[in-house]
């Protein structure tokens, strides 16, 4: 799934395509919005706002979309083959006289008065790359369920926006303890970091094209995607298996060694595997 500094960088794409200049063309391909037409508006802007991405139009409009797991928006110059899917993967076409941006496998697409924003995004908590960052709230929220635990918190985007599942393994990682500790028993002086250090590694990325965490040449991630090889810091295998309610499947990697709190035991529903696919490092 993208996390908040893909949708970021997906936000800055659009934006720099479309914004200022008025729609040649607008092709929704839903049944609820083929017959909108938007062409000779102008697009205000795009911004991100979590995982979700809101593109004003003149108007009075926002086109709000949401990536999850496989969406992906596409930006090509005037003449341009498209490049991203199958034609009937196509969601959405914006188009201007030089630009044309693409949206593959929408989940969420919906066109809404500008004034409706906080219909759609009004639930999320502090936003890791907005303007509404407050790390006390968003510190305040992941605590506020003491026996939850901290993976699961982390990507609970109305406590804060923008983690998904590479940011919560990293993260907790980082702060050294399990994403299956409990909030509550997180130590106060790691407590303490937890939002700057999530900011600082969302910042780090934004404008990066491959994700990195680790600040070493040859390895991007510490514990995402390695099971099971040898941990960066002390060599014990990475371990993974599922972490949430099973509805889908949130594989989560931890190094037994250096990150210390429950997890879940060989042989359990949320059982160890490594049938996810690795990252390079």
């Amino acid at each position: 799934m993208p996390e908040g500094d893909t949708v970021w960088q997906a936000a800055r794409r659009l934006h720099e395509a479309l914004a200022g200049k008025p729609l040649t063309r607008s092709d929704f391909r839903v049944p609820k919005y083929a017959t909108v037409d938007l062409a000779g508006r102008r697009v205000l802007s795009t911004i991100p706002r979590g995982k979700h991405l809101l593109t004003r139009i003149e108007g009075g409009l926002t086109l709000h979309t949401h990536l999850r797991m496989e969406g992906a928006w596409k930006v090509f110059d005037a003449g341009e083959r498209w490049r991203g899917g199958p034609a009937y993967q196509i969601r959405a076409v914006l188009a201007t006289a030089d630009r044309t941006a693409v949206g593959y496998r929408l989940p969420v697409l919906e066109l809404l008065r500008t004034t409706e924003e906080e219909r759609v995004v009004g639930h999320l908590g502090p936003d890791l790359l907005g303007p509404d960052w407050d790390p006390g709230r968003a510190l305040a929220n992941v605590l506020a369920d003491p026996g939850r635990q901290l993976g699961e918190a982390l990507l609970d985007q109305r406590n804060l926006a923008g983690i998904g599942n590479v940011y919560k393994s990293e993260l907790c990682f980082l702060l050294g303890v399990t994403p299956w500790l409990p909030a509550g028993a997180l130590p106060a002086d790691r407590a303490e970091k937890l939002p700057g250090l999530a900011k600082r590694l969302l910042e780090a990325n934004r404008d990066r094209p491959v994700r990195q965490t680790t600040g070493l040449p040859r390895y991007d991630l510490f514990v995402y995607g390695r099971a099971p090889r040898p941990c960066l810091r002390c060599h014990t295998p990475v371990r993974v298996a599922d972490q949430g309610d099973g509805s889908q499947e949130r594989p989560t990697y931890w190094c037994p060694t250096c990150q210390t709190g429950p997890a879940p035991a060989p042989g359990s529903p949320q059982r160890w595997r490594d049938k996810y696919p690795r990252r390079a490092g």
